[in-house]
């Protein structure tokens, strides 16, 4: 057992520690350890355990800083918690450390936006000069760090790491629900089943318990509600029959939004109020910003009055509450996706034990969010690093004109678009002027033509939380949704917004050309349905993913350079004298690539992990070349990288990166574009806009006598073609690469 603290561990947290306590022993161990804690496994209890061990038995002359993300007040949580179970511990805040540096011994709690916020003034200039000069004076003091990053996830930036390095600690722990085992670093993961068993968190949630499946409703926002009160109800009336006198838990009803619209906040109040709970009676609270003012001080308290939280999708770390116990996730989008670290929220037991009763024992979700993710991962859970590299100074005095949008150009206008998008979906369809043909082509073709929102949710039981990623169709349950003109406009809208992406048009736009193509009350030679308003809405938002995939074909189609000219602004591109690449840590053999424009570019940058297969081999061809001056890559999107513009096919523009830039040593330029070739006779190219691409890239390099070409593989060799675009690689218009470069 963990000896000097006033709080026994239970066994997995005391493994957990000994797990700890042997890597930072261990000289062989890496620098940093990964530690998946799930929510309710006490991470903060484990990690005061390790401290207080470390320092008892492993080395004393060791100042601990622990890093808190700035959401809830968690550096103060925790080190309340500290001083409550660990007293013989002197704990600090950052103000501490300014004004006292870094003792042995000492535990700094430390919240983010103190030192990595720009706008934040609690730490100036000057001061925060000063805590560099604190950390200096420590390690001149031969002081030992070691680092803890709590909720690793919430800051993984620039400025956060340069922090993290000023310490140049011993060990870095970083603990996250949500970690990934990567094998840069130690792992150690928690099992959720053994806090599970210990009764520390729920024995399993219930993802939308009550509904029934092929249900048909009215409003979602009032069925999901009611259910969840009806939920709230029968567990407050269990605890009241279970719990000794004058004990009370008050089970909590957490309502999520995922933007915090004031629209659908206001909708959501009134159905509260109708339902008998108020901001003046006590029963509601609301959390929409970082600032708790608002919110009653025992919120979290088993007996607070509060019964339901408006709170935003991002309050997701950081804040403990036992008594929540069912979480309403609403959506305002078809696309939403459910963040599964949320239901750490929920999880928890009010009095860290079950009460052998399924009802009490269990959490509760009512969501109609069709798709699950795991939520905020950090880049310490990829497989590869981002590291800076400097430009030769061979290569910083070239200049290329790069290619800028001009905003004065418009392209085609609505009724051109329309008139193209019409085309082509009589064309694909074999559509006519009658109006009842065309709805059974359409929907024999997949698309859904209905008054109703069609919807599948999940439903069922789930013992571990990272099950939600894993569900299958045997757990979704269908409902339709009766269309709702001004609840279901955000969906609209939302929907009409996904189908823009893909053609470049204002939101607006694209909303008139549908309305045109499909809606009856609106005046149109090209209509193609005739649906009234309710089934206007509900076309739109459930065949979202079907009108984005014609939208983006149409587009896709080859520019036709019609009475249209386009002249795009220019400008001059000069190679960035610094940049981020990604690198491969576990690269094997590593070797320098000395063709490449920048400083220190080895093979790590060059493999399979952090390149196309395309890329790898371009870049390997070009350094066994004797021919070649250097090579540069490209960035994918910026203005400091070089750019062409194209047109798609509604002539609306579009950036084009081109991959590499190649300066041989006769002097020639050549612009080389990567993309994915063939495998087994079939394509790997997924560029739906490469032949407008091609074409783009064509006219820009016969304009400044360039040379160019696109590359793809196959069959372990490369391929160039710079004349006329054919996804076939049988085509003799395919070279091979060491015949024409």
């Amino acid at each position: 057992m963990v000896t000097g603290l006033t709080l026994n561990l239970f066994d997995f947290q005391e493994q957990t520690v000994i797990k700890l306590l042997d890597l930072v022993s261990n000289p062989n161990s890496k620098q940093t350890i990964v530690m998946k804690s799930p929510t309710g496994s006490g991470k903060t209890i484990i990690l005061i355990g390790f401290v207080d061990e470390y320092l008892n038995k492993a080395n004393s002359n060791t100042a601990i800083i622990w890093l808190c993300p700035g959401k809830g007040d968690l550096e103060e949580q925790s080190r309340q918690k500290m001083q409550k179970v660990a007293p013989h511990r002197n704990t600090q805040n950052l103000f501490d450390a300014l004004r006292n540096g870094f003792p042995s011994e000492s535990t700094t709690f430390i919240n983010w936006e103190l030192i990595t916020k720009k706008d934040n003034t609690a730490i100036r200039d000057s001061e925060r000069k000063n805590l560099y000069d604190r950390i200096a004076e420590a390690h001149r003091s031969n002081m030992d760090f070691i680092v803890i990053i709590d909720e690793e996830h919430s800051n993984n930036t620039a400025k956060a790491k340069n922090i993290i390095d000023n310490f140049s600690a011993k060990n870095i722990i970083r603990v996250s629900a949500t970690a990934v085992q990567n094998n840069r670093y130690e792992y150690i993961e928690i099992d959720e089943l053994d806090v599970i068993d210990e009764g520390l968190i729920t024995k399993a949630l219930y993802v939308n318990e009550g509904i029934e499946n092929n249900i048909e409703i009215t409003d979602d926002y009032d069925y999901l509600l009611d259910l969840a009160d009806k939920k709230r109800k029968a567990v407050a009336t269990r605890y009241t029959e279970l719990l000794s006198e004058g004990k009370i838990i008050r089970p909590l009803v957490l309502i999520q939004f995922p933007n915090g619209q004031s629209e659908t906040i206001r909708a959501v109040e009134q159905k509260l109020k109708d339902m008998g709970y108020t901001y003046d009676n006590g029963m509601v609270s609301i959390w929409m910003s970082e600032d708790k003012r608002d919110l009653p001080e025992n919120l979290t308290a088993n007996d607070a009055i509060p019964v339901f939280l408006l709170m935003k999708q991002a309050i997701s770390t950081g804040w403990d509450c036992p008594r929540a116990k069912i979480l309403v996730k609403l959506r305002e989008g078809m696309s939403e996706q459910f963040e599964i670290q949320t239901i750490g929220r929920i999880r928890r037991m009010p009095e860290a034990k079950h009460y052998n009763d399924d009802l009490l024992d269990f959490c509760y979700v009512y969501t109609f969010d069709e798709k699950y993710k795991a939520g905020l991962l950090s880049s310490i859970n990829k497989a590869y690093e981002t590291r800076r590299l400097f430009l030769k100074d061979k290569c910083k005095t070239f200049t290329l004109e790069k290619e800028y949008r001009d905003l004065d150009f418009d392209g085609l206008g609505e009724r051109e678009v329309l008139n193209k998008i019409y085309d082509e979906l009589v064309k694909k369809y074999h559509l006519c002027d009658d109006k009842k043909e065309n709805r059974q082509k359409l929907i024999g073709n997949k698309y859904i033509i209905d008054s109703k929102i069609h919807g599948d949710v999940l439903h069922g039981t789930f013992v571990k939380t990272d099950a939600l990623l894993n569900n299958d169709n045997n757990q979704h349950y269908h409902i339709q949704t009766h269309v709702n003109t001004h609840r279901h406009g955000m969906q609209l809208l939302h929907s009409t917004d996904a189908i823009k992406t893909a053609i470049g048009l204002s939101t607006n736009k694209v909303k008139t050309i549908l309305e045109h193509l499909f809606r009856k009350e609106v005046k149109s030679k090209k209509k193609l349905l005739d649906l009234n308003t309710s089934e206007f809405y509900a076309f739109i938002i459930n065949n979202e993913q079907l009108l984005k995939e014609e939208f983006r074909k149409i587009t896709s189609d080859m520019s036709q350079q019609i009475d249209l000219k386009l002249e795009p602004k220019t400008g001059a591109f000069h190679i960035p004298e610094q940049d981020f690449f990604r690198y491969d840590p576990n690269v094997k053999e590593e070797i320098e690539y000395l063709s490449n424009a920048y400083k220190e570019y080895t093979s790590g940058y060059a493999t399979s992990l952090v390149r196309s297969t395309s890329e790898m081999m371009f870049e390997q061809y070009c350094e066994k070349k004797n021919d070649i001056e250097w090579v540069y890559k490209n960035g994918d999107t910026g203005q400091q990288y070089f750019s062409i513009v194209y047109l798609d096919g509604v002539q609306h523009q579009w950036l084009f990166y081109a991959d590499y830039i190649v300066k041989k040593k006769n002097g020639t330029v050549w612009i080389i574009e990567t993309k994915g070739g063939e495998f087994k006779g079939k394509s790997k190219n997924i560029d739906r806009q490469i032949e407008n691409k091609f074409n783009a890239f064509k006219n820009y390099a016969q304009k400044h006598k360039l040379h160019w070409g696109f590359v793809r593989d196959k069959d372990q060799r490369l391929y160039i073609n710079n004349t006329e675009y054919k996804d076939d690689m049988a085509d003799s218009q395919w070279k091979p690469l060491d015949e024409v470069f």
